[in-house]
């Protein structure tokens, strides 16, 4: 019975249950770091996660590339940016009616779309996402769960799997798959990689460290209303409950970014990616609200990405700022034109999806007006920006 105490050890039974747990959790961690690192997992046997999710870049891309290439040759290119893996704890599942929770604000208001992993929230767990690169065509580019399991029990971590799970796990691919997923989700469940709130803003909330005056500049001009608002999607305040802020409302948004061409696959002029409604998402194909719209991501370490967006369209800090306040005010900066001159707004949605397009601030304004930021505005968000990157150490 739980509760009860073994005498001849002197440890009660729920003691002895939590510490097993504690470290089947321990052997899991350390199997997930070595299968996140490893090639051998992937088709060509040359790409791991960890070559898209770079540790030194927060887990994202290692490049200016707008995608990564993989597959059987390593030639396959992707149709999207890679995201970062960090401080992905705390993202709701996926819901179509999203209500926040007392602790984080308005429980009344309805949110809409929000929540789930992946830039267009189809999963809502981490070992769902870690299928995802295994199996993907363009990533690492195995047949079937099947290869996944052979790399893994022919390879050097088939005493690991059996170790944890029991000697017969090989004896059922399916779980044996789901336990090497288990084994990357819970890697990815270790704070001190994924989330360990070490930036010099979390300092400053903690009341350890000042921001200089630009940087405080950028922080109130990022959450003016009237100016950034970059706050309304991307929150900087703690939640009711003192929880850290993540920079992100987990809400699925569209923003009208222009069509990378420099993506191969954009230059199919009926492909469009769609988002949350297709393609690589297909249970909201039918809803034609859904259509353009990426999760937002937090911007946490965003200073240490090269490529912004879903489709890597812009490579900078500055770039990713000016289109959000002159996106309406300057359209012919950001869009290309047709034979006749006109700009192409919003062209890498088809026509009839472009009503899903966000026009709250810094959207809005009219062509040729002001944008909301000055260029030395910008330069003060920047620099608050730069406050988010984790592993600041205060002198």
């Amino acid at each position: 019975m739980l509760g009860t105490t073994n005498a001849g050890a002197g440890v009660s039974d729920t003691a002895l249950t939590r510490a097993q747990a504690y470290d089947r959790a321990a052997q899991l961690a350390t199997l997930g770091r070595e299968l996140f690192a490893d090639p051998s997992l992937s088709a060509s046997g040359q790409m791991a996660c960890a070559t898209c999710h770079d540790p030194a870049r927060a887990f994202g891309p290692p490049n200016a590339l707008p995608v990564q290439f993989g597959g059987k040759d390593t030639r396959q290119p992707g149709i999207r940016a890679v995201p970062s893996l960090k401080y992905l704890q705390a993202v709701p599942q996926f819901s179509e009616h999203y209500f926040e929770s007392d602790e984080e604000g308005d429980d009344s208001i309805d949110n809409g779309p929000t929540g789930g992993l992946t830039w267009d929230g189809r999963v809502d767990r981490g070992r769902d996402q870690a299928r995802i690169p295994l199996l993907s065509p363009f990533e690492m580019a195995n047949a079937g769960p099947a290869d996944v399991v052979r790399a893994v029990r022919n390879g050097k971590y088939g005493e690991e799997l059996r170790k944890i799970f029991g000697e017969a796990i090989f004896d059922d691919t399916d779980k044996a798959f789901a336990g090497i997923a288990e084994a990357l989700e819970v890697f990815q469940q270790d704070f001190r990689q994924f989330y360990p709130y070490s930036s010099k803003y979390d300092a400053y909330l903690a009341g350890r460290v000042a921001l200089t005056e630009q940087e405080a500049r950028g922080l109130a001009l990022f959450n003016d209303p009237a100016k950034g608002n970059c706050g309304n999607c991307h929150r900087s305040a703690r939640g009711k409950d003192g929880s850290p802020p993540q920079f992100t409302d987990y809400g699925l948004i569209a923003i009208g970014v222009p069509r990378n061409h420099a993506i191969p696959a954009n230059a199919d002029e009926n492909f469009f990616d769609l988002g949350a409604c297709g393609p690589l998402r297909t249970d909201l194909s039918d809803r034609s609200e859904y259509c353009g719209r990426f999760i937002t991501p937090t911007l946490r370490n965003v200073a240490l990405r090269q490529s912004f967006y879903h489709n890597g369209a812009v490579h900078t800090l500055r770039e990713a700022i000016e289109f959000y306040v002159e996106r309406d005010t300057d359209a012919g900066k950001w869009y290309p034109r047709d034979a006749a001159g006109t700009v192409r707004k919003f062209d890498d949605l088809p026509a009839v999806y472009r009503d899903n397009v966000n026009r709250e601030p810094p959207f809005g304004g009219r062509p040729g007006g002001v944008p909301t930021l000055s260029s030395r505005e910008i330069d003060d968000v920047i620099a608050f920006l730069n406050t988010l990157t984790d592993g600041y150490e205060p002198k």
